[in-house]
């Protein structure tokens, strides 16, 4: 664990936690995780969907998986493309017609508290 860096909230840990992990994975596989960045970065490039429409769906798809590191990277990435809490709130409504109760039980906990992590840190 990285002595030096004291998270503000839970989301800003995990947030920590992923990256320590992947920064772990990096060096011991630099040459995978260089080809999954670059096509990472790829995907997220601003094209004909922009960068806030692509965060947007990587979140919807976040939920539908229940992969809790992604929810939360992708909720920070939508408020930092400038989501807005309602347009969060709709791709979570679309997710859940497809995703049920699993992807609306993430949404109403996580994602919410996620947000309001986030948010505050703003302030």
């Amino acid at each position: 664990m990285d002595q030096g860096f004291i998270a503000r909230n839970p989301s800003e840990e995990a947030l920590h936690d992923y990256k320590q992990g992947l920064g772990t994975f990096t060096q011991k596989m630099p040459d995978i995780a260089s080809h999954f960045n670059a096509f990472t970065e790829a995907c997220f490039k601003e094209g004909v969907l922009t960068q806030k429409q692509k965060q947007l769906i990587a979140l919807g798809i976040s939920l539908y998986s229940q992969d809790e590191y992604c929810i939360i990277y992708h909720v920070k990435g939508c408020l930092d493309q400038g989501a807005t809490e309602q347009e969060i709130l709709e791709a979570i409504g679309v997710t859940a017609a497809f995703g049920g109760g699993g992807a609306m039980s993430q949404a109403v906990t996580l994602v919410q508290n996620t947000m309001d992590d986030f948010n505050q840190l703003k302030q």
